[in-house]
């Protein structure tokens, strides 16, 4: 059969970028730059005149210098044909990396047949456990206004912000981002050094997922692999990892 990839548009194949959404079920780090005028580049994917999925190239912002395929997706019925897809789509993009997320099974299979010098650049975690971690004196302050929060979450732009207070003195900052795929919101936090290692950075994590609940979002959040003491805070405070972004660059054979 032959496999062909032609430019198209997101709007053009949202009704397959809806299908990859439900399969990744769960956050998905790089949605919304869709959104955002000429950071990307998308593909229909074709075999013998029929449309069998998508590709998508991230080409501004990060990968400015560096043109990365983040998407690929193909319909359940023609995934027997997906390497000659993914081919198709490396010859008509001429992208030389990628940026993947590892809970994308077909990308992470493209990934690791194409690419090499493979590398973690952030570890993906969702909630899962239900916390009571206590306080310990300190109380969350909403800083972002509730119509502000509102319209970030409508518009999925933005966020809201918090601080962690005790006895007056900021102790940690963070808040809650909405540039996700529906429900996402991605927790942020930062404890101030002189109170690290008192509990007050789960906490805050704690209490952030509590207020993207009441949001009616879902919690999720991301951290450098080897920032230790944020991988624990985020475990202390009921979120597990689930996947790595991964880059690579593509084999020149």
């Amino acid at each position: 059969m032959l496999a062909l990839a032609a430019s198209s548009t997101a709007d053009t194949v949202l009704p397959l970028r809806v299908r990859y959404r439900q399969e990744m079920n769960g956050q998905i780090v790089h949605d919304s730059i869709h959104r955002r005028d000429g950071w990307t580049v998308t593909y229909i994917l074709n075999l013998d005149g029929v449309t069998a999925g998508f590709g998508s190239i991230a080409l501004a912002g990060p990968w400015k210098d560096t043109p990365s395929i983040f998407e690929f997706y193909v319909l359940p019925e023609h995934r027997a044909h997906a390497f000659e897809l993914f081919e198709a789509l490396l010859t008509a993009s001429n992208a030389r990396f990628m940026e993947i997320q590892s809970n994308d099974v077909l990308l992470a299979v493209m990934l690791h047949t194409y690419a090499r010098d493979i590398w973690s650049e952030k570890i993906v975690f969702r909630d899962a456990i239900t916390t009571a971690l206590p306080a310990n004196g300190a109380t969350v302050q909403q800083l972002t206004p509730d119509q502000e929060t509102r319209n970030a979450i409508a518009q999925r732009q933005g966020g809201a912000e918090y601080l962690l207070v005790l006895d007056g003195a900021t102790v940690a900052t963070g808040g809650l981002m909405f540039h996700y795929n529906v429900p996402y919101a991605d927790i942020y936090m930062e404890t101030v050094e002189p109170f690290r290692r008192h509990g007050f950075g789960s906490y805050l994590v704690q209490e952030l997922k509590r207020c993207a609940y009441a949001l009616g979002s879902i919690p999720c959040a991301r951290c450098n692999p080897a920032n230790i003491a944020s991988r624990e805070s985020l475990q202390k405070a009921g979120l597990v990892p689930f996947a790595h972004i991964l880059n690579g660059s593509i084999r020149d054979e």
